[in-house]
């Protein structure tokens, strides 16, 4: 097995580089090579590694993998984003930039990430699925400047999570590789989100 290296990164990097190699080469080839454990192997191997690396940095299997891919999603949004000048933007603005972000970022993977969805879709991995969207709204208004620690912090995550999930489903079932259409329902649904929050606000007042 290659072993890790220690001389110019740390063995925590090296070991989230071989991950992210792994979890890439694994959703770039999905539509021809599935999601399964063997997949996960055959990309370990063309990753340059022996297939038995996949065990030893994702020890809990399949599940680790597409995880692994989501946080990697996240880390090149949020490195996206801060190539941006958002200074002048609404909080809207900026929640509706980083969404956009991300389905550009998966564009690449979108046959892939159907197949992720289904299988997150059966208990009760999508328990596990549903705290992952979380994290993503966390890391999206948390880079948006939002410091609330009160009801608005899980109010505010949320209903981004719902956002969140709602665009991914539009956006997979939508033919062609076009984000216009998936960018307009994005839009309608922040919409919604900020008259909700309207509300909510007046209620609690």
């Amino acid at each position: 097995m290659k072993q890790f290296k220690t001389n110019n990164m740390s063995e925590k990097d090296e070991i989230t580089k071989i991950k992210d190699g792994i979890a890439e080469k694994l959703m770039a080839s999905a539509m021809f090579d599935g999601l399964d454990w063997a997949a996960v192997e055959a990309a370990t191997e063309q990753e340059g590694h022996e297939a038995m690396m996949a065990k030893a940095v994702f020890p809990s299997g399949l599940s680790g993998v597409l995880e692994h891919f989501t946080i990697l999603v996240d880390r090149r949004m949020l490195a996206q984003l801060e190539t941006m000048d958002t200074s002048e933007m609404r909080v809207r603005d900026k929640i509706t930039t980083a969404v956009q972000a991300r389905l550009e970022i998966l564009a690449p993977y979108k046959d892939a990430v159907k197949l992720a969805a289904l299988y997150w879709s059966v208990p009760p991995r999508n328990l596990a699925a549903s705290k992952f969207v979380w994290r993503t709204a966390d890391v999206i208004w948390t880079w948006a400047g939002d410091t609330s620690k009160d009801y608005n912090y899980y109010t505010k995550r949320g209903l981004l999570s719902a956002v969140l999930t709602s665009t991914m489903m539009a956006w997979v079932g939508e033919d062609g590789d076009e984000l216009d259409n998936s960018f307009a329902f994005l839009d309608r649904r922040i919409e919604n989100v900020m008259q909700f929050g309207k509300i909510l606000g007046k209620i609690k007042r």
